[in-house]
């Protein structure tokens, strides 16, 4: 099947989470036999922060991680839609695009014969409903919702008949746990400060029990203003910057646990939706403490994928637990990675999208080509 998404970026993961399930899924698109085209729009604003901060150089080395990856650049002030959708049998366009080429990709499905997608990842259905009203979903065959309260909320405002819940999920090729590295702290956690979505929690959940501990521990990420920055330095938190999503299983190896701080939104209005971090995490096998949220999916057995904590006290109590009992630790590691790889890899949400691919009508030769190559042979 020919194959054309729209994303954000591919090449930069710059405060750009959403590039570890959009990676994997294309890896995994690709290794089953699609002709994939992935595009993305030329001076995009991940990867222009990437440049800036790091060098062209740096913003290269993803394909060293993903050599079968291939970013395709357009000019977003004059995209040449027949260059890029001539040919093809399916589009996905991702929600971080802009409204305008979200409308026009709708506008052209008739011309060119696709069937249309849109995916939506973000928080926006409920935080920013009037943004929504931006975008033109007329011609849109279908949502890719990251969670069901998500989806709901399409069905519910009718903004596209059809709807999936379509989870992110975890590389677990890539992100799997390295068991020889040498420790270098206790503690590491990867996230971006962001827009003071999680303030009150990264400071309750992480750099109190942390300094009150006395853990030694790391925090990489971006966007990190000021008071932030003074705030890991009063608790004795080294900070490491962007860190490249990719490198991420070498860093959980060199520490004893982690924590997942879901943002604000996540927590008060779409349970069910814990966003990349935890999948990342368990797919590497690093125990992982939780602050709390609302698994209302059943995505994960709380207690025994992770712990979770509901208050500063509690994360206190739960890290001491996990750091001075390593049997306790290497259980919950395990169980955590042995669940993303029964139930939340990028093969498994590939899966689920060839099944929406027979409810939009393709023949299993476009859905299955590899099996067709066989048959052939």
């Amino acid at each position: 099947m020919n194959i054309v998404l729209f994303y954000h970026s591919l090449a930069s993961d710059w405060n750009h989470g959403n590039a570890h399930f959009l990676r994997g899924t294309v890896k995994e698109l690709l290794k089953r036999g699609h002709n994939l085209k992935v595009y993305e729009p030329e001076g995009n604003w991940s990867l222009a922060n990437l440049v800036k901060d790091h060098g062209k150089e740096k913003a290269q080395e993803f394909t060293k991680y993903y050599p079968m990856l291939k970013a395709r650049f357009y000019n977003p002030v004059k995209p040449d839609y027949d260059a890029m959708l001539k040919g093809a049998d399916l589009v996905i366009v991702h929600e971080w695009n802009e409204p305008e080429l979200v409308a026009t990709v709708g506008e052209l499905k008739d011309k060119y014969g696709y069937k249309l997608l849109f995916h939506d990842t973000h928080h926006r259905a409920v935080s920013e409903v009037e943004s929504m009203g931006k975008y033109d979903f007329a011609n849109y065959d279908g949502c890719l919702a990251f969670g069901e309260v998500i989806s709901n909320i399409y069905r519910n405002n009718k903004w596209i008949e059809k709807v999936w819940t379509w989870h992110e999920a975890a590389d677990a090729g890539l992100f799997k746990p390295q068991p020889s590295a040498e420790k270098e702290g206790d503690l590491v956690w990867i996230g971006n400060w962001g827009d003071n979505e999680r303030t009150e929690e990264l400071m309750e959940f992480l750099i109190k029990p942390v300094k009150e501990l006395k853990l030694k521990a790391k925090v990489y990420g971006v966007r990190y203003p000021d008071e932030a920055l003074r705030a890991l330095k009063d608790a004795g938190i080294e900070y490491g910057g962007w860190l490249p999503n990719y490198k991420a299983p070498e860093v959980f190896a060199k520490y004893k646990v982690t924590v997942h701080v879901p943002r604000g939104p996540y927590v008060k209005w779409l349970p069910g939706i814990p966003t990349i971090r935890p999948f990342e995490a368990l797919s590497c096998g690093i125990t992982l403490v939780s602050s709390p949220w609302d698994d209302a999916e059943n995505l994960f057995t709380p207690g025994e994928d992770f712990h979770m904590a509901k208050n500063s006290e509690e994360m206190k109590a739960q890290l001491q637990r996990v750091l001075f009992d390593e049997g306790l630790a290497q259980k919950l590691a395990e169980r955590g990675r042995k669940t993303i790889l029964a139930r939340h890899t990028c093969a498994h949400r590939v899966n689920e999208l060839e099944d929406i691919m027979k409810q939009l009508g393709f023949n299993e030769a476009l859905i299955y080509p590899m099996q067709t190559k066989t048959l052939e042979a």
